[in-house]
This record gives structure tokens, C-alpha cells and sequence, in this order.
């Protein structure tokens, strides 16, 4: 087997055990704290945002940071040390005695993060330019394929063996995800002392700034546009359903649509890529998404908005892999884990800001200006793209 598709396989397994790691604990996570001790609801609710949002804000801070120790010593040493960070960290949860401890080892968490662009950066600088899009591509359903599947695992896990045993399920999974890594990833690393810069220096570096830039904020409102409907999908759901003895059911199915969708179509459209160039499908995905938000707000059951979100996960889809693919042709090898850990912290904040806005637009406006708002954002992103991506820069001259 050729060394980039092992490492590819490795690194798609590993992915989707972080993937799955981290979602199967946020459905687990009030009913934990209540475990833990604490009884009064609100405080319940309170305690629950923090120990979720802590996370994505410090991985959003240390992913750069990771993203440069990866460029100095290799992204497969990265690799280990969050692998088996993780699953050190999580399998401590299940020893937590009180709420603090947990919010502490999440914080942790969100410190020793990095797996997931360690492991693009791998694959983009491992793989030759022909394969890149598909496998690029690939890689993407993994985390895709882990965030559908973890709420459905964590909830049964906690339901028939207990509130501890999945984060000890969780860290042995990531266990044997290091394990795999240090037995099957090989990586053709030199390193050079030179390129070690602080993150100023290195954005001072980057060669194309204007197009890294679109490309992080198209991430960034990406992930924005998946999270606003999150927290406000089972209250949705409720007011479309005549009946609410299936609510949850009905909302599970509707969140994973889009999920399923995206690992259905993620390698052919990073194949497409390939074929006909990543900024076509970035452009075209950025315009579909946008308009598929929009008849979402004017659904009268849920399975019409369980359809819409099959075909949006379609759209971000063809998104993930193109930026990662543009992302790989216009940054230098010695930049690359940088360049992605910049990147993955946009998608952080992406995941941050999307609760936050859907929360707060259905507090303030309603449920269905949520959809109106956030394909408003991915039509301007659109726009954008189009004239300084499409338009007026010929992706050929960074290849």
C-alpha cells in the first residue's frame, strides 16, 4: 500500500474517534454535571454551556500554537502527543468529583487539542497534487462521520453502562487511535530550525495573505452556519410537529441529515476539485448553501427541513475539502501546520460563534430569522469569493 494512503486510513480513524470522542460527551454533559452534585436546573444549564464552550475557545487559542510545534518537529509527533493527550484527559473525566474538576479537565482538553489539523496538514503535504482534493476529501468525513454517529454512542453508552464509562469508552478509543498512529503513520519530515517564527512573523511569511484570509473567514462562517441552528433545531421541530411524542427522534434526524449527506459526497467532491478546480467548487457550494437556508425558514413539517438539510450537507460538502485543497497549493510546506492550525481555530470559533447567534437571533427575532441571517452571511461570503477568488486570481499561479 502506498505510504500517503496508509497514512490517510490512520489518520481517518483517528479523526473519527476525536470526532466522535468529543460529541458523544456533549449530549452526556448536563446529565454528568447533575451527577456530579449539582441540582438546581439553571445552574445545570449554566454549567453545561461553560464545560461545552470552554473547549472550542482555548483549541481555538492553542491550535496556531500546535499548528507551529508541528511545523518544527513533525505533524506525526503532534499526532501522538494529542492522542494520547486526549485520551489521558478524557479518561480522567470519569473520575471527576465535583463540577470544577470536569470544567478544569475540559479546559485541559481544549489545551491539548490539535489532532485534527495535524492530520491535514499530514495528508496535504504527503499526498501528491493529483490525489490531494479526494484525499483531502476523505478526510474530511471522518469528523463528520464521528460528530453524526458520537450523540447516538454517548447516549446509549450512558444509558446502559453509566455516566462514567463514556469518557473511559472515549479514551480508550483514542488509546488505540495513538496506538495505530505510532505503529502506521509515516511521515517524511526534515526539520529546519530557521522556519521556527512567532505567529506575527509567520502570517508575516504567509505569501498570499488576501486569499488565506477569504479562506479562513469562509471556514469560519462555514461551521457559523452548521452551529446557529443547533441550539434552537428541537424547539424548531416542536413548533413543525404535530405531535410531540417523537420530537427528539425527529430532531436527531434532522441535525445527522446534513452530516450523512456531507460523508456521502465529500470524496467525490474533493475528486471534482481535481478535476476541475477547487475555487469552482468552493464557489458553487458557498451559493447553493446559502440559498438552501433560505426555504428553510418556511418549511410547515420536518421532514420538508430534514430534505433541505440533506442537501445543504451536500453543499458543505464540496466546502471542507476545496478550502483545504487551496489552502495546501498557495502555503509552503514549512508554513503548512501553521496555516492549518489558523484554520481549524477559525472553524473553533465558527462552532462557538454559530450557538451563540442561533441563541440569540431566535431570542430577539425568532426561530426563522436564524435561517434568513445565516444564509445572508454565506451569500456574502460568496460574493466575496467570487471576485477575489474566481474572478481575479487564476489559482494555476500558486500551484
Amino acid at each position: 500500500m502506498q505510504n500517503w494512503k496508509r497514512n490517510l486510513i490512520v489518520c481517518w480513524f483517528g479523526m473519527f474517534m476525536t470526532g466522535m470522542g468529543l460529541s458523544q460527551i456533549a449530549p452526556v454533559l448536563p446529565l454528568y454535571i447533575q451527577h456530579l452534585g449539582v441540582d438546581n436546573t439553571a445552574l445545570i444549564e449554566q454549567f453545561s454551556g461553560i464545560a461545552f464552550g470552554v473547549t472550542f475557545i482555548i483549541s481555538a487559542i492553542f491550535s496556531p500554537i500546535w499548528g507551529l510545534a508541528a511545523d518544527k518537529f513533525g505533524r506525526k509527533s503532534m499526532l501522538l502527543r494529542a492522542s494520547l493527550g486526549m485520551a489521558i484527559v478524557i479518561g480522567c473525566m470519569g473520575f471527576a468529583q465535583n463540577v470544577y474538576q470536569l470544567i478544569g479537565l475540559r479546559l485541559l482538553q481544549g489545551v491539548i487539542t490539535g489532532y485534527s489539523s495535524a492530520c491535514t496538514a499530514l495528508i496535504a503535504t504527503q499526498t501528491d497534487r493529483e490525489h490531494a482534493g479526494w484525499a483531502l476529501g476523505t478526510l474530511s468525513t471522518s469528523s463528520i462521520a464521528g460528530t453524526l454517529l458520537g450523540p447516538m454512542i454517548g447516549g446509549y453508552i450512558a444509558e446502559n453502562l453509566g455516566f462514567q464509562e463514556v469518557f473511559f469508552i472515549t479514551g480508550a478509543l483514542l488509546l488505540i487511535a495513538f496506538i495505530a498512529t505510532a505503529l502506521f503513520v509515516n511521515e517524511s519530515f526534515t526539520r529546519q530550525d530557521r522556519m521556527v517564527l512567532s505567529i506575527k512573523e509567520t502570517w508575516g511569511t504567509v505569501p498570499h495573505k488576501s486569499l488565506t484570509l477569504i479562506l479562513f473567514v469562509s471556514s469560519f462562517v462555514m461551521t457559523l452556519a452548521l452551529y446557529s441552528v443547533q441550539p434552537i433545531l428541537t424547539i424548531y421541530i416542536t413548533q413543525l410537529s404535530s405531535t410531540t411524542s417523537h420530537v427528539a427522534l425527529l430532531a436527531g434526524m434532522t441535525f445527522s441529515a446534513s452530516g450523512l449527506a456531507s460523508i456521502v459526497a465529500a470524496s467525490q467532491l474533493g475528486k471534482l476539485s481535481d478535476k476541475i478546480g477547487p475555487q469552482k467548487v468552493m464557489l458553487a457550494a458557498l451559493i447553493v448553501a446559502g440559498l438552501i437556508f433560505i426555504p428553510q425558514a418556511f418549511v410547515t413539517d420536518p421532514w420538508q427541513l430534514m430534505a433541505l438539510r440533506f442537501v445543504l450537507g451536500l453543499a458543505i460538502a464540496g466546502l471542507i475539502p476545496s478550502v483545504n485543497t487551496l489552502l495546501k497549493r498557495i502555503t509552503p510546506d514549512s508554513l503548512t501546520g501553521r496555516v492549518f492550525g489558523f484554520n481549524m481555530s477559525a472553524g473553533y470559533l465558527g462552532v462557538f460563534g454559530g450557538s451563540v447567534l442561533g441563541g440569540q437571533v431566535a431570542a430577539y427575532l425568532g426561530i426563522r430569522s436564524v435561517f434568513f441571517i445565516t444564509g445572508a452571511l454565506l451569500l456574502v461570503n460568496a460574493v466575496w469569493v467570487y471576485f477575489k477568488v474566481y474572478k481575479n486570481i487564476r489559482i494555476a499561479e500558486y500551484a
